[in-house]
């Protein structure tokens, strides 16, 4: 049976051990250790443990088709209060900089809020990676005060300045509640110029291309959304949608899978590749399990062998310079300008 084949047997999304079979034996690409290679880069390797960002579960309010997490209100995985102590102890001990908190909505998890104030009181740099409409979502209404009284560094979701692409990837209606919400955090100073309030949006492609220049994306973002709404913001991050998951799942389907690797193969770019997130970014599952980014959680990749497997077994010393667990999805982060979490690598 063809990996494709496994795929489709899937519900809503096949299996990690099957997206794997798909992403890394499908259409005869090159291996993305062998592109490493011949660019004279040698095999990946962090360069330290800057981020430590936290999966607090799968849980969310909305159900969008390129999510790589496969999140939805179905979904039941929720990070207990005791998984993300360790996760704080990790701060501490590994003197890291900056805690990434996603999901999911993170903060349906309902430590959610505890987590955010105990890593503010340690000293570190909080981040929210927010849906946006979960912010006028009922039991949510005071969450954007709860936000700019911690400092937390908003990171939303906007896959365009219009609805209607919105709207397609992202359900019915998503666009009008994200306009509403992005007032919200207005009035709340995020994103206004000198503020201490960081509001960053992030674009992703509605299919299968890569995003535009993220400087002239951004440039047209912040001109729309002044002249349509009045909105500002701090910076926008553009994200190449990964082969994996739901949208994996999408490209099959529609029949792009093979063209889309194609377009990431080619676009192979050694200075974003040299720059990825996971050489400085430590990623820990809902569950307290460790990959070296959020894509290999999700494809169920631990760390390399002999490296520590749960955050309770946290080491900085092992995991400064250990060597990065690659697959052909990697050619979703270094092509053109490259993604991470930060948005384009290069410019």
């Amino acid at each position: 049976m063809t990996g494709l084949s496994l795929l489709r047997q899937g519900s809503p999304v096949a299996a990690p051990a099957a997206q794997l079979r798909v992403i890394n034996e499908g259409g005869g690409h090159p291996r993305f250790d062998d592109s490493l290679a011949r660019s004279g880069l040698g095999e990946l390797r962090a360069t330290g443990v800057d981020v430590l960002q936290v999966n607090v579960g799968k849980v969310c309010n909305q159900t969008c088709r390129h999510c790589h997490v496969d999140a939805g209100p179905d979904r039941r995985e929720v990070m207990s209060r005791e998984t993300m102590q360790l996760c704080l102890d990790a701060l501490a001990r590994g003197n890291i900089s900056t805690l990434d908190v996603t999901g999911g909505a993170p903060e349906m998890n309902p430590h959610f809020r505890w987590l955010v104030a105990e890593a503010r009181a340690l000293g570190r740099r909080v981040i929210d990676r927010c849906n946006l409409t979960i912010l006028l979502a009922p039991g949510f209404a005071d969450l954007p005060e709860f936000l700019a009284e911690h400092r937390v560094e908003v990171v939303a979701s906007l896959p365009c300045y219009g609805p209607g692409n919105t709207d397609q990837q992202r359900g019915e209606g998503v666009f009008a509640k994200s306009i509403a919400a992005l007032r919200r955090l207005n009035a709340l100073g995020y994103g206004l110029p000198g503020g201490e309030r960081t509001l960053s949006l992030v674009y992703n492609p509605l299919g299968a291309s890569l995003p535009p220049a993220q400087p002239k994306l951004e440039a047209a973002y912040r001109k729309e959304l002044a002249d349509r709404f009045g909105l500002q913001f701090t910076r926008l991050y553009t994200i190449t949608n990964m082969p994996i998951s739901r949208f994996l799942d999408d490209l099959v389907r529609t029949g792009q899978f093979d063209a889309y690797m194609r377009t990431l193969v080619d676009a192979f770019n050694p200075a974003a590749a040299e720059g990825v997130m996971c050489r400085t970014t430590l990623s820990v599952n809902w569950d307290g399990t460790l990959s070296d980014c959020d894509f290999n959680q999700m494809l169920d990749l631990p760390l390399a062998p002999g490296q520590p497997r749960h955050i309770r077994d946290f080491d900085p010393a092992e995991l400064t310079a250990r060597r990065i667990v690659t697959g052909r999805h990697c050619y979703g982060c270094t092509a053109g300008s490259g993604s991470s979490c930060q948005g384009a690598i290069t410019q």
